[in-house]
């Protein structure tokens, strides 16, 4: 059975060699027949391989001399030829190599060579048409005979190689494109040069010109497409589409009828699409859209992608065995349609019974049978369209034959006992194994009996049988039998089961006679002692050709009949005197035996008797005969005649037919046998066809025929003899070679005849039967006419005579002929040429000469002589050039200036030389030539030269020559030219410098002497560059236009404190004049940009540290360097930021000595200058040594039984280190012990119960905390005395609990008591204390500890602990500060320039945690792309640079704290200095005019302060529709080209800058031809000339007046609409607040209280609105615009007003209104606008409200409002008068932002202020009741200067609601001791200097108790106070002490106090009492520095 090898079988030990390709992707190769060729073999081998090269026919190739050759390496040489030798076999064929060695033979793709003949070719490029502004498309057309190999290598414009690039573009195909035509491009002439890709030699082409012409309305037209093409994958292509018409074509690219998909591959261009790294899928039909107004087409093609051919053959390398089945797949990857061929050792593969090719490609090559001859190289080639690729591989068949590579042996088992036997074989293929048991299969009882079977990697086969329980019946021999296709392979042994022995029953034996016979006796059980065999009662053996084994089992060698047939007894011992037997018996059956026989030598015609006799064997035997194989058919002429045991063969007359190997087999039951012999008919040699004369022909094939038969087949021989006269001399063999070879039927080929061919040829034939038989010829060869001898090129000059040789050979006659071109030349009908033929004899040439007479330019061509006999023609191409003088060069001037003028000239033709030199002469219009200027020998490779030195505003007269080595061309056309004027000679004067600022340099100077001018001096050039080290010393450039005779200017942007020298130029309309002497001056100092390097920071001690450092970069400094100074501040453990400090020095050290104790500090050092601070270095991070801890905050004894307490205590405010433990210290006065007793406590815990104490006795207990430096200072003493029954007990400490929001906070109260107290927490509110809610965010514990989760806002306050048992009650008070991110800052800008915006900024409240820095984001006006910048917390302002210039910015900025990021500032505009361009109306438009070109001036352009980008002109003649557009980025002068003479155009003009463009439009008119000009065009409507003018000024007038009124009617109507409004809120307002008003019972203590209206808003903001304007603006009334000023008597409240409106004499509208966070309140229109950004604050308003002291009993309006707890009404008139004061900056302040309110909240607010503004409208007085805002509270109030940008702080919790801002500028220092009578909450953290503390007597609970003044004069000093100390005790932490203040009056009036709580009640209480009207000692109002505040409700 044969095996299936799989493709995936691996064998790594095939072979030995390889085999190889070096390039198998070589396919075609093309040379030149002047060149020649040298073409390695693809194929190698290792070792060695044997390289053959092969015709694709299958013939082998031979050596031709001097035209081809194969070198011994395999290198395939083809020479250079004539072509009189061309041979297409040779030179035009398809050709392959292969590699031979023993692994096999391989070939490689067939390789197409082809040679390449020298053709005549011209090439030439047609003149083409082509609209301006269109693309004109030039083509290189070459001859379709060389266009394969010919390219276009580039173009030339007038002798000038083109660049690609601007507007001419070289496609891939070799067409030029020029895009944008222009009249100057018909000026010019266009030729291609090509090259010969084999040959090299270049081509020009003629010149040709492109007519330009105006655009006219025309469809599209076609210019260059593209066709149907087919590409490799991952290649570009080019699809051209160009079309020309007018308006311009647009294209549209279409794929699929789709458009192109977005792809990066895909490139349109103006010479169409481009297709990059292609793939499968851009295969499709393109199709090419060109259309405009008039018209379509279009352009259609398809792209074919293909993929290249890859093929991949499997497996790889195979080895395997005979008769096994292989299988090859050949994988083939690529485009589709190709085919599939084998082959094997380089020969195609046939199907046949052994080879079949399956699969729709024939990709599956399947083996069936495999042979030894099979093995080899296959190989599988895929083919398409030309591609073809291959892989092969290499097979390897041995025989297989199974072997047994491993084996069981005997052994002896138990019954019950599993064995298993392993056999294992290896064989190709892989072999099969099966199993017996005594010569039966083994039974597979799955129960007991199990076989397997696998393979392993390396091909060999493994076989198990497994014997679970083995029994008796399971003993005895076990084979194991190995097969494949190939053979077998058995192995035995014995298996004994212990067990009664038996014998199994045997059958009966067959054996074949002179066989070799095996007896098993199956014996089974065990143990036996012996086995023996009988026979007829004889013990075996007996003779020599018996063995028994061991294993009882019985050999028989050779068996015979008689002595071997018969019974035979296996007898077993299976105990002493006991046996067992069994029989069986033998048969011997005798095969057949041939006598041996043979056939006699014999010869056509005689008879034939053969017997084949059967000697001996059993009957019946069978005789058959068989001849080759084949059975003999009664028709051969053979008799076979067969008997018993004889069979004969008769031939009754012997033919050739009869020939071959006849076979005799006989065969019987026991076997076949068979005897071959031969059977030869000999028949002697004869020819068939003899040999003749023949004639051969040079360079061709021939035969010479001699064809012979006879048996054997005879052998031919050739022989040679020279030719000589008369017989041949002498024979010799013909050397066979691959040009010489011996066909089968005996005649000799000659591939490739040469002329030592010719001679005497002998055919001789034998056999070995009879005598040989020859025959001779004689050989001759012909040669065909050749060309042996011509020039390739030669030259001649025009007008004289040239000869042109040609020779000539071959045999005769020959015949020469000339030809011009392709034009034959006839003497006859032509004189000019004449044609002389001479042969030679001796050298059987003939010479032919051409003679011209003379030689014209027309005979620069391609002459030919071609030579013709009746066996050939050659040709001779000859190129010749006639030279001649040049043609004069065209001129043209280029460019004309003052002094000089740019000179351009075309070279037409050249004569055929090249051209050497030029000459151009000039002279003055008036002067003759003689009296010329000249400049000779200008080089040729010029196209262009500079006159120069010629006088400004002259007329010229201007020629030109050209020079070959022939001679002198012909003078050009004259050009007369005039020149231009001239740039300025002499440099500004008084040229004087003045530093500005860091940055800049004021630069003055005054205009060059007149007489230097040169004309009018339109501006001026400023030169500047840095003169210190490191710089380029290149000037920067900057220009201004000129004012005066006296000029100012100033640089900006320069570098800081930097050396510049400067000089300045003039120029005028010609150009810039010298420079004036450079001058020096250096920039002002700024501060450092670069902190100091290097900062280190060392800890000495514990309140000592070592900072050092380095000095910055020199180039930093910008200055002198001053000093350093150090800024450090504490960062303690709960995240807040201590006060920053700075030290200053100059050394680069110092040392910070009084630091807190273990503490962390943050570091940075700066640098200053004399202008300043620099930057600051990194924060540096340092930590304080330990030391020894302060005492323990605070302390508590208390008892808990009757002989113990428990003591609580406080961490030390100052712990300066870790505290590690705790040090209780008791001790008892009456005791009379003299130590305390020491108790330690653990560090977490702060209480410790002390046990084992008298009863009834005093104690003194005091504690101290030990850190690592040691023990620290005790706390105070506390006496208790332990007791059996305790009153209640609070052991927690009050005081303040500092927390962010959105936390969990745990306010502990643990608690001690006989019995057990009870624990109750309360909150005050207002005058009352409510209990704590219980619910999911609020908690008390079992020890008593209050958990408030995820607490806001409103959770500040005052918190109580109550503890109570029957025997006492116990009370702590906590003051809860919740820290929010802080409040928004106030943004404002300060100053801008053209490049920068400095903005500066009030922090708004840190929300009750230092600010850890601003967010600083800006965005261009248009854009939301902010960017940010990170900005340090001390920072107040910060410079914005790098800006575009004249553009608008919208910044914001947002602070930082612990928290988080506060709220956004409001979004402020800003605008960078410069605006758009202007053109100069005093400035011309054009510097000069002629017929056909325009000069621009565009120096008019004033740049508007930013830098002009780009200029874009447009132009037209009036009257036509197309704008021709011109770009430039030039600032002086521009040329419009091209133009048409005598016609009147108009011209627009942009100019753009970083800020906007510029528009500016004209009219010109081109000069006529004789330089006159023309009359302007008159048009129909300008006959209405003043009808049109008056038209243009009556409609502004009426539009206006009609404006006008339509404002005043609009005004109006819109007041009468707010009149009706405000009445309709103020009914609202008084709605509302009537449900508003309160009563209450308590009577009044006291004196009467102001007016109050509580309003219980939580967010509102006072504001001021514009009514009447579009803006809608709303500015908010803030705390730094309020001013008080009062004396004993009466006090005013001033609030300054900021608004363009109040300009209008409208008065101010107060509203409290909405306002949108992070929105500008102000309109984009008014933002923008120059005048409302000068007016904006461009006016103040005060309003101020004064109010005598004794508050107003009488009622007004409707306002009334019931005072507070006192149950009495009061009312109060407050008027507002309204004051003109200066202007001022204020109002930039005052822009803020809030969140939303509620529209009832909103309405309420619009109808309390507009009931106000109705009702006093006319008055210009305001009645208003002063409103209080509920729910207030204060974070934390800040001590300072009256610096406004430190004066306020604020804070807002911005989306928390109910929350107020309070707001309060710090008392001035003489009213500092005002506050010495308040007492004030202790700060949570103590400060180390400044401020003023808490009196000494306070405790250590926050105080809630204010100073009330007695008399009305201190009602508002102590009401202010009042404000700032309730502010504080509702949560205000002070940075340096209290921030309050009061005082008695001047009278020195006493004062009382009384208890207040710290609810939003005693606020509003101390607020209604004259809240915030702190009046200033002295007389009037007028004093400075009044105490201000404001309340903001958020």
């Amino acid at each position: 059975m044969s095996a299936i090898l799989s493709l995936s079988f691996n064998s790594e030990d095939v072979v030995s060699t390889r085999l190889y390709f070096v390039n198998a992707s070589l396919q075609r190769v093309t040379f030149s027949s002047s060149v020649g060729v040298s073409l390695p073999c693809p194929a190698g081998g290792a070792p060695h391989a044997v390289l053959r090269w092969y015709l694709a026919a299958g013939d082998d190739i031979y050596d031709v001399p001097h035209i081809r050759h194969v070198h011994a390496n395999g290198t395939l040489q083809l020479y250079p030829f004539s072509p009189s030798a061309y041979n297409s076999i040779i030179h035009d064929n398809e050709y392959f190599c292969t590699a031979e060695n023993q692994a096999g033979k391989i070939r490689s793709p067939s390789i197409h060579i082809k040679a390449v003949f020298r053709e005549p070719y011209t090439v030439r490029v047609a003149d083409q048409r082509s609209m301006r502004g269109n693309v004109a498309v030039f083509k290189c057309l070459i001859p379709s005979a060389v266009q394969e190999y010919v390219s276009v290598v580039s173009w030339e414009k007038d002798t000038v190689s083109i660049v690609p690039g601007n507007r001419f573009f070289l496609t891939s195909f070799g067409a030029l494109y020029i895009s944008e035509v222009q009249k100057e491009d018909a000026l010019s002439t266009y030729r291609c040069i090509t090259k010969h890709k084999y040959s090299g030699e270049t081509r020009q082409s003629n010149g040709a010109r492109l007519s330009v012409m105006d655009p006219t309305e025309s469809t599209p037209s076609v210019l260059d497409s593209f066709q149907s093409g087919e590409v490799q994958v991952g290649h570009s292509v080019e699809l051209p589409c160009v079309a020309s018409g007018y308006p311009n074509p647009t294209i549209r690219w279409l794929k699929d009828g789709r458009p192109l998909p977005a792809d990066s591959r895909w490139t349109r261009r103006i010479t169409g699409l481009t297709v990059s790294d292609l793939r499968l899928e851009d295969s499709g039909n393109y199709i090419c859209e060109v259309t405009n107004s008039f018209g379509s087409k279009e352009v259609t093609g398809h792209l074919n992608v293909i993929e290249p051919l890859r093929v991949t053959l499997s497996p790889k390398n195979l080895k395997t065995g005979i008769s096994s089945t292989v299988i090859l797949s050949c994988a083939v990857q690529g485009s589709p349609h190709f085919t599939v061929s084998w082959y094997r050792n380089t020969e195609p593969v046939l199907p046949d019974q052994h080879f079949s090719i399956q699969g729709a490609h024939n990709e599956t090559l399947f083996i069936s049978a495999a042979q030894k001859r099979h093995s080899g190289a296959y190989q599988c080639f895929a083919t398409r369209k030309g591609q073809t690729a291959q892989d092969f591989s290499i097979i390897l068949l041995e025989d297989g034959t199974p072997r047994i590579v491993a084996s069981f042996s005997e052994r002896v088992v138990v019954p019950g006992e599993p064995f298993s036997l392993m056999c294992a074989a290896k064989g190709a293929p892989p072999p099969t194994i099966t199993w017996t048991l005594d010569d039966e299969p083994v039974a597979r009882d799955l129960s007991r009996v199990r076989a397997s079977q696998y393979t392993l990697s390396d091909g060999s086969t493994v076989s198990h049988v497994n014997v679970s329980s083995p029994q008796i019946r399971d003993g005895g021999v076990y084979r194991c039998a190995a097969r494949n296709s190939a053979g077998s392979a058995e192995y035995q042994a014995r298996i004994n089961v212990r067990g009664p022995p038996r014998i199994r029953p045997m059958k009966n034996i067959t054996a074949v006679a002179g066989r070799n016979t095996f007896i098993n006796c199956r014996v089974i059980g065990y143990p036996y002692y012996s086995i023996n065999w009988y026979k007829e009662g004889l013990l075996l053996p007996d003779n020599h050709r018996q063995v028994v084994y061991e294993n009882g089992t019985l050999k028989l060698s050779d068996v015979q009949k008689g002595m071997d047939e018969g019974a035979y007894v296996c007898s077993v011992l299976i105990q002493p005197q006991l046996f067992i037997t069994q029989t069986v018996y033998v048969t011997v059956k005798v095969p057949p035996l041939i006598q041996p026989f043979d056939f006699p030598p014999t010869s056509i015609g005689k008879l034939m008797y053969i017997a084949c006799v059967v000697s001996s064997g059993d009957m019946p035997i069978r005789i058959t005969w068989r001849k080759d194989g084949q059975e003999i058919v009664p028709s051969s002429g053979i008799t076979i005649d067969t008997k018993e045991f004889m069979s004969s063969l008769q031939i009754s007359k012997v033919s050739l037919k009869h020939n071959g190997n006849y076979t005799c087999i006989a065969s019987n039951d026991a076997a076949t046998v068979s005897t071959e012999r031969q059977l030869t008919v000999t028949v002697p040699p004869r020819f068939v066809v003899q040999p003749n004369n023949q004639d051969g022909i040079y360079g061709k094939a021939g035969i010479l025929n001699c064809s012979v038969d006879g048996y054997p087949p005879p052998k031919v021989m050739w022989k040679h003899a020279k030719a000589g006269i008369g017989n041949p001399q002498q024979y010799h063999p013909v050397p066979l070679t691959g040009r010489i070879q011996i066909m089968g039927n005996g005649s000799l080929l000659i591939r490739h005849v040469l002329e030592e061919d010719r001679g005497f040829y002998l055919c001789q034939a034998s056999n070995g039967v009879g005598s040989d038989i020859s025959k001779s010829m004689v050989l001759t060869v012909k040669i065909p006419a050749m060309i042996t001898s011509h020039p390739n090129t030669t030259m001649a000059k025009k007008g004289h005579v040239k000869e042109l040789n040609c020779t000539a050979r071959g045999e005769w006659p020959i015949i020469i002929r000339w030809e011009r071109g392709d034009t034959v030349i006839d003497p006859d009908r032509n004189p000019r040429y004449s044609i002389t033929t001479s042969p030679n004899e001796k050298t059987d040439e003939v010479l032919s000469t051409l003679k011209l007479k003379p030689a014209e330019r027309e005979d620069s061509v391609f002459f030919s002589c071609h030579a013709i006999n009746s066996y050939g023609e050659g040709r001779g191409l000859i190129q010749l050039t006639v030279q001649e003088p040049p043609d004069p060069p065209e001129l043209e001037v280029r460019e004309v200036k003052d002094r000089s003028m740019n000179l351009r000239w075309t070279q037409r033709f050249d004569g055929n030389s090249v051209i050497t030199s030029y000459d151009i002469e000039y002279k003055n219009k008036t002067d003759s030539w003689e009296l010329k200027h000249a400049t000779r020998n200008i080089s040729p490779t010029n196209n262009q030269a500079n006159i120069v030195d010629l006088h400004p505003a002259s007329v010229y007269s201007i020629r030109m020559y050209s020079y070959n080595a022939i001679g002198k061309s012909e003078a050009s056309k004259e050009l007369t030219i005039s020149t231009e004027e001239a740039q300025p000679d002499g440099p500004p004067m008084d040229v004087i410098l003045q530093p500005v600022t860091s940055q800049s340099i004021r630069v003055t100077w005054k205009a060059p002497r007149k007489e230097l001018q040169n004309g009018v001096i339109r501006g001026y050039q400023i030169g500047y560059r840095e003169n210190g080290p490191g710089s380029n010393g290149q000037y920067s450039i900057v220009e201004m236009k000129a004012t005066g005779d006296s000029e100012v200017y100033t640089l900006d942007n320069l570098k800081k404190f930097a050396q510049y020298g400067v000089v300045v130029q003039a120029f005028n309309r010609a150009g810039t004049g010298p420079s004036s002497s450079e001058i020096n001056a250096t920039t002002l100092e700024d501060v450092p940009s670069q902190p100091p390097q290097n900062v280190r920071a060392i800890s000495v001690t514990s309140d000592e540290a070592v900072i050092t450092w380095a000095e910055p970069p020199r180039l930093t400094l910008h200055g002198v360097l001053k000093g350093y100074r150090v800024v450090f501040w504490a960062v303690f453990p709960d995240g807040e930021w201590g006060e920053m400090q700075n030290i200053t020095t100059i050394k680069e050290q110092v040392e910070l000595r009084g630091l807190e104790k273990f503490t962390n500090y943050s570091i940075q050092v700066l640098a200053y200058t004399q202008a300043g601070d620099g930057v600051r270095s990194n924060v540096l991070y340092i930590q304080t040594r330990e030391d020894y801890p302060g005492p323990p905050a605070g302390i508590k004894a208390v008892p808990s039984s009757a002989s113990s307490v428990v003591v609580s205590w406080l961490p030390p405010h100052k712990p300066n280190g870790i505290i590690r433990k705790y040090t209780i210290y008791c001790s008892s006065p009456g005791s009379g012990q003299p130590l305390p007793s020491e108790y330690e406590a653990n560090p977490e815990l702060l209480f410790y119960r002390i046990t084992h104490l008298n009863h009834r006795q005093q104690y003194l207990i005091w504690a101290a905390a030990v850190t690592t430096a040691g023990r620290g200072n005790f706390s105070d003493k506390v006496t208790v005395e332990p007791a059996a029954k305790a009153p209640a007990k609070i052991l927690s400490f009050g005081g303040t609990v500092t927390t962010p929001w959105m936390k969990e906070v745990r306010l502990p109260c643990s608690s001690v008591g006989e019995p057990s107290p009870t624990i109750k927490w309360t909150k005050d509110s207002e005058d009352t204390a409510i209990p704590v809610s219980l619910d999911g965010q609020r908690l008390i514990m079992a020890n008593g500890t209050l958990v408030l989760r995820s607490v806001k806002a409103e959770d500040s306050g005052y918190y109580t602990c109550t503890a109570t048992n029957t025997l006492g009650f116990d009370t702590i008070i906590v003051n809860l500060l919740i820290q929010v991110p802080p409040d928004q800052p106030r943004l404002t800008v300060s100053t801008t320039s053209t490049s920068s915006i400095t903005l500066a900024w009030i922090p708004g409240d840190n929300g009750g945690s230092s600010i850890r820095g601003f967010v600083l984001q800006y965005s261009v006006d248009n854009t939301e792309e902010w960017k940010d910048v990170f900005i340090s917390s001390s920072e107040r302002s910060f410079k914005l640079d790098n800006l575009r210039c004249g553009t608008w910015y919208k910044v914001k900025l947002a602070a930082k704290n612990s928290v988080g990021a506060g709220r956004i500032s409001e979004i402020i505009e800003a605008k960078t200095h410069g605006r758009e361009p202007q053109f100069n109306k005093d400035q011309p438009v054009f510097t000069h005019i002629n017929s056909s070109h325009a000069r621009l001036n565009l120096q008019g352009w004033a740049s508007g302060g930013c830098p002009i980008s780009a200029v874009t002109l447009e132009f037209r003649p009036k009257g036509t529709w197309t704008w021709q557009t011109v770009r430039t980025n030039a600032t002086t002068d521009v040329f419009l080209a091209e133009l048409r003479e005598a016609t009147w155009y108009e011209l627009k003009m942009k100019a753009c800058n970083s800020a906007g463009c510029g528009n500016q439009s004209s009219q010109f008119a081109t000069l006529d031809y004789d330089g006159s000009t023309i009359p302007p065009i008159k048009s129909p409507l300008e006959k209405n000339d003043d009808v049109k003018k008056l038209f243009s000024i009556g409609c502004p007038v009426i539009l206006v007046t009609l404006g006008v009124a339509l404002l005043f009617i609009i005004r109006k109507k819109r007041k009468e609409k707010r009149l009706k409004r405000l009445r309709d809120a103020k009914s609202l307002a008084e709605m509302l607040i009537s449900k508003n008003n309160r009563s209450f019972d308590t009577p009044v203590k006291g004196p009467p209280q102001g007016p109050r209206l509580h309003i219980d808003i939580p967010r509102v903001q006072l504001l001021i609105e514009d009514k009447e304007g579009e803006d809608k603006a709303t500015i908010p009334v803030t705390d730094t615009e309020f001013n008080q000023t009062g004396n004993p008597q009466s006090f005013c409240t001033g609030v300054s007003v900021h608004h363009p409106a109040l300009i209008q004499n409208t008065g101010p509208l107060i509203d409290m209104s909405d306002i949108r966070p992070g929105t500008n309140p102000v309109s984009r229109k008014s933002v923008k606008s120059a005048h409302s950004i000068r007016n904006r604050y461009s006016s103040q308003w005060t309003l101020t409200k004064c109010q005598a002291s004794t508050p107003a009993r009488t009622l007004t309006s409707d306002w009334r409002t019931v005072g507070s707890q006192h149950g009495i009404t009061v009312t109060e008139s407050d008027s507002y008068s309204a004051s003109l004061s200066q202007d001022t900056d204020k109002g930039r302040n005052s822009m803020v932002s809030t969140e939303s309110a509620s529209s009832t909240y909103e309405e309420l607010a619009r109808a309390y202020e507009h009931a106000k503004l109705e009702e006093h409208l006319q008055h210009a007085k305001f009645e208003i009741t002063e409103c209080f805002i509920s729910d207030s509270s204060s974070d934390q109030m800040t001590t300072g200067t009256n610096d406004n940008a430190d004066s306020m702080t604020s804070m807002s919790t911005p989306s928390e609601p109910g929350i107020c801002r309070f707001t309060a500028s710090p008392p001035k220092p003489q009213d500092y001791d005002r506050g010495k009578n308040v007492a004030v909450p202790i700060p949570h953290r103590a400060k180390s200097d400044g401020g003023v503390s808490a009196s000494s007597s306070s405790s250590t609970l926050p105080q809630r108790t204010l100073t009330m003044p007695g008399s009305s004069a201190a009602v508002a000093q102590s009401a202010a106070a009042a404000a700032a100390a309730t502010a504080a005790a509702a949560g205000a932490s002070s940075s340096g002490g209290a921030a309050g203040a009061t005082g008695g009056t001047p009278g020195g009036a006493s004062s009382s106090s009384s208890k207040m709580g710290g609810s939003r009640d005693s606020l509003l209480e101390s607020s209604s009492s004259g809240l915030g009207r702190l009046q200033k000692r002295g007389d009037g109002g007028a004093g400075a520095g009044a105490y201000s505040k404001s309340y903001t409700l958020v």
